[in-house]
């Protein structure tokens, strides 16, 4: 039982929101650089992610990459990390808390403490378009953590092992020749790649609907560090009705490495790590 509205239940309510972090203080990409670099791409490499599977992949700094729908609609979820050192890795939440919900072309995906810098740069998506529709939902979500087996055994009682967790999990103790209990450790948070989330209005419950992702269609990403990244071809295909089962329909997805022209970067490098002296107040 709901307890009673006090009397002054409306002017608390009323209350004026405040962004909590603002940003105007907060380094902004050159986009009109990265734009001019982007017109003069070769690709140098790609990498085939099958359905309910996932795939290790390394970008050097400097050079571009893009994630590609390929045969039908299909989510698919990204870890990034330091590709010298995975304990710097992307921080889906501070990305939250520094852009949106929902990222596009012109956000950056940050990494975890205490490096805190840009890890990569969104230069193009086919999908910007979308926007936010009539349910409150948008594309590539930095909200959802990734459907991984706990979380499917203690709701349903059973073992899956195509879960994206589990999926990362397998690629990159594969590109490491890790234990996979070791590497399960290192895998986090994710991107949502061309997934349509959001927040129901009434019970602000996370929420997935088809993703409007079609073959052709692409996300493209600028490496600001060197990049070892790993993607899932998320078990839920377009992510419509179900997950962490083999009742969807699933598609592979692809990686796509670009190098440009070294002089259309010029003036450009890596951001450092975060200068606090991590002293913490002692």
């Amino acid at each position: 039982m709901l307890p009673a509205e006090p009397a002054d239940a409306a002017a608390r309510r009323s209350r004026p929101l405040t962004i909590c972090y603002p940003v105007e203080s907060l380094p902004k990409p050159d986009m009109a650089m990265l734009g001019r670099a982007r017109q003069d791409l070769t690709k140098i490499e790609e990498v085939v992610v099958a359905p309910r599977d996932a795939e290790a992949f390394r970008v050097q700094a400097g050079q571009f990459f893009r994630i590609v729908g390929v045969d039908g609609p299909q989510v698919g979820d990204l870890n990034l990390w330091n590709a010298h050192d995975l304990s710097e890795r992307f921080f889906s939440g501070k990305t939250r808390q520094l852009h949106a919900t929902h990222v596009s072309t012109g956000d950056r995906l940050w990494s975890s403490l205490p490096a805190l810098r840009p890890l990569a740069t969104i230069t193009h998506d086919t999908l910007a378009w979308y926007g936010i529709d009539a349910d409150g939902g948008a594309v590539h979500d930095v909200i959802g953590t990734r459907c991984d087996p706990y979380t499917n055994r203690l709701l349903s009682g059973g073992d899956y092992h195509q879960c994206c967790h589990s999926n990362l999990t397998r690629a990159l103790a594969k590109a490491k020749g890790l234990p996979v209990t070791e590497a399960e450790r290192h895998v986090h948070d994710v991107l949502n790649v061309f997934m349509c989330t959001g927040f129901t209005r009434g019970t602000h419950q996370y929420f997935m609907k088809a993703s409007p992702v079609r073959p052709g269609d692409y996300i493209e990403f600028f490496a600001e560090i060197d990049l070892l990244g790993a993607l899932s071809a998320c078990p839920g295909g377009d992510c419509s009705a179900t997950h962490s089962s083999d009742a969807a329909a699933c598609y592979p997805l692809r990686v796509e490495i670009y190098r440009t022209e070294p002089e259309l970067l010029a003036g450009w490098a890596s951001p450092p790590a975060s200068a606090y002296p991590r002293t913490h107040g002692l």
